[in-house]
């Protein structure tokens, strides 16, 4: 039997959520269904969105599910097996930081907005789901991906503090940090997207701008 709480096997757990996290799925599954290369079209991210444009539907949703699920996977797992939040914590800024820094691609990833979703359901899922209906608002407001993305990041920190207070508890500063340091990367990835939304070129959904 492994010791679950020696720091050896959680520095193990923490190596796995960043090589899981580091998975390139929206690369994998678009030159699997396509034979092309999602970081030589469109906007060059390997994200879900990008391998929409670039492999179509099918692509795009196989990407977003297996993103979602290389978040979510690892930090289910620690919580599984021990009831540590800040480990839990580390576990999921791991597997989050394995999509934007893959080793695999010499640590040129994504955005991060469906691995920082999937790390939430597990281990926040009310805050997940707030998150989610901003990002779902936005979206359907102004058929902006990155905006709708770019704002559910910014609030993330806020909603974790908010359900923590609605339920009387006092959220741990690992935790709030988290939600911090999520959304800040998150935005951070997104500072192209920012030029053009405030030059007004950036791409929508189902539009040319």
């Amino acid at each position: 039997m492994f010791n679950t709480h020696t720091p050896e096997f959680l520095a193990c757990l923490i190596l796995v959520a960043y090589l899981l996290g580091a998975i390139p799925f929206g690369l994998l599954f678009t030159r699997w269904f396509t034979g092309k290369d999602p970081r030589e079209h469109g906007s060059g991210n390997i994200g879900a969105t990008n391998a929409m444009r670039t492999g179509g539907k099918k692509v795009g949703i196989f990407t977003l599910l297996a993103d979602i699920a290389k978040g979510a996977l690892p930090v289910a797992m620690a919580m599984s097996i021990q009831d540590n939040p800040h480990i839990t914590n580390a576990v999921a800024l791991a597997a989050f930081l394995g999509h934007i820094f893959p080793i695999y691609l010499k640590f040129k990833g994504g955005k991060g907005v469906a691995t920082m979703f999937g790390v939430l359901i597990p281990w926040l899922p009310w805050v997940a789901v707030a998150a989610f209906v901003v990002w779902l608002l936005l979206f359907k407001l102004t058929r902006y991906v990155s905006l709708a993305s770019i704002v559910a990041g910014f609030l993330l920190p806020l909603l974790a503090w908010s359900f923590a207070t609605l339920q009387h508890q006092a959220i741990p500063i690992s935790t709030l940090t988290l939600c911090i340091s999520l959304g800040f990367l998150m935005i951070t990835r997104h500072h192209e997207n920012i030029v053009r939304l405030w030059q007004g070129t950036e791409a929508k959904v189902g539009g040319k701008k």
